[in-house]
């Protein structure tokens, strides 16, 4: 009977061991990731199912293969500008830097409310012309890029229910490229990097106006059912991309290469944050919309193709047949009509002074004219 009970509570005790290890493993794979590594891309479908979902982000868009919507209506910033005078969070979360938004900020023109959580920054490792923008066009990358994150707020009652449902985020994708001028507006958030330089770090900043980051274009734009582009990837985000980028300098994009890290303050080696930044993913079906129509492109049938290049060819064969015939008119045409200045000039006789050798008298048609004496070469 007492052996029982011991057998009965080793393999109790195994069991709890075993629970207790899944637990712990699974609560870990939940927290840590990374863009390259043990945990890189490659391997987030492992510990995360739902990226490996087939539709995810982000994606290379391809303008030509868009589909204009006439309904989509420039998106409304409500509360961007009104960012009032309590400080915003900065925050580094040992993937990127998250700037808190006040749930005061909104997003109109979609077909929800959504209410702002948050955004932040994805961008490379400092590269000469290395983009690292998460999204592409026709294949190209820019040099970083900007993401807002809203959730439903008219179904959902917070983000942390919202992002688990397929109609719960929708994140405001925004195109960065190098220019020669510093942007104002990102300074507020580039110049209190050095006080989040580790993971974990936090700092109070001064409240500033979202807008100012944005394009000034909120009409043009792609517009498409995504996910997450971080672990778990959720496929809960409607994604809006603007067509047009915004520019900030050299320095400013060399700021968030070279400033934060990845480790903790306590950590022995420090990892700089770069390349934090996830490659684009298959679309397996999905339609993109345009919130503008394509550009007009003449598109040429196979008949009005053939008599282009029938006309051309026609068009070369007369111009060779007009220039063989002034090839062959130059050449069948005296030297001398064509170049009188380089006759021979007449021969006048001096006195005193006659050439030594036979001439030749040519008579003349008119008596009592004088002969022309014509060199005999012969």
């Amino acid at each position: 009977m007492v052996e029982k009970t011991n057998m009965d509570f080793l393999d109790l005790s195994v069991l709890l061991i075993l629970l207790l290890w899944q637990w712990t493993f699974t609560t870990g794979s939940e927290r840590y990731w990374e863009y390259i590594g043990s945990v890189g891309q490659s391997k987030w479908p492992e510990h995360f199912p739902a990226c490996g979902g087939t539709a995810q982000s982000p994606i290379d868009v391809v303008p030509v293969q868009t589909q204009y919507d006439p309904s989509l209506s420039p998106l409304i910033l409500l509360g961007y500008s009104q960012h009032g005078k309590e400080p915003f969070v900065l925050h580094n979360n040992g993937h990127t830097v998250v700037l808190q938004i006040p749930d005061r900020m909104g997003l109109g023109g979609l077909p929800c409310q959504f209410t702002a959580i948050q955004l932040h920054l994805h961008w490379g490792n400092g590269s000469p012309g290395s983009g690292a923008s998460e999204h592409t066009i026709n294949g190209q990358r820019t040099a970083a890029e900007l993401h807002v994150v809203h959730y439903n707020s008219e179904l959902y009652p917070n983000m942390s229910v919202a992002k688990t449902q397929p109609d719960g985020l929708a994140v405001l994708g925004v195109l960065i490229e190098t220019g020669e001028e510093a942007n104002p507006a990102f300074w507020n958030i580039l110049n209190y990097l050095v006080h989040i330089r580790h993971a974990g770090q936090s700092v109070s900043i001064p409240a500033f106006d979202i807008q100012s980051l944005l394009p000034s274009n909120l009409g043009r734009y792609y517009l498409y059912n995504g996910s997450l582009t971080t672990p778990p990837c959720f496929q809960s985000v409607l994604w809006t991309l603007f067509t047009e980028t915004i520019k900030i300098s050299r320095t400013q994009l060399t700021k968030m290469e070279t400033v934060l890290y990845t480790t903790k303050e306590e950590d022995t080696s420090h990892v700089l944050m770069q390349d934090n930044y996830r490659a684009t993913q298959p679309l397996n079906g999905r339609m993109v919309l345009s919130s503008f129509p394509p550009e007009s492109v003449r598109v040429y049938t196979v008949g009005e193709i053939t008599a282009i290049v029938i006309g051309a060819l026609c068009g070369v064969i007369g111009l060779a047949v007009i220039i063989c015939f002034i090839v062959k008119t130059i050449r069948s045409t005296s030297s001398w009509d064509l170049l009188p200045s380089i006759r021979p000039a007449t021969i006048i006789r001096m006195p005193g002074k006659e050439p030594k050798q036979d001439v030749v008298l040519t008579p003349t048609s008119e008596a009592g004219k004088k002969e022309d004496l014509v060199p005999n070469l012969a």
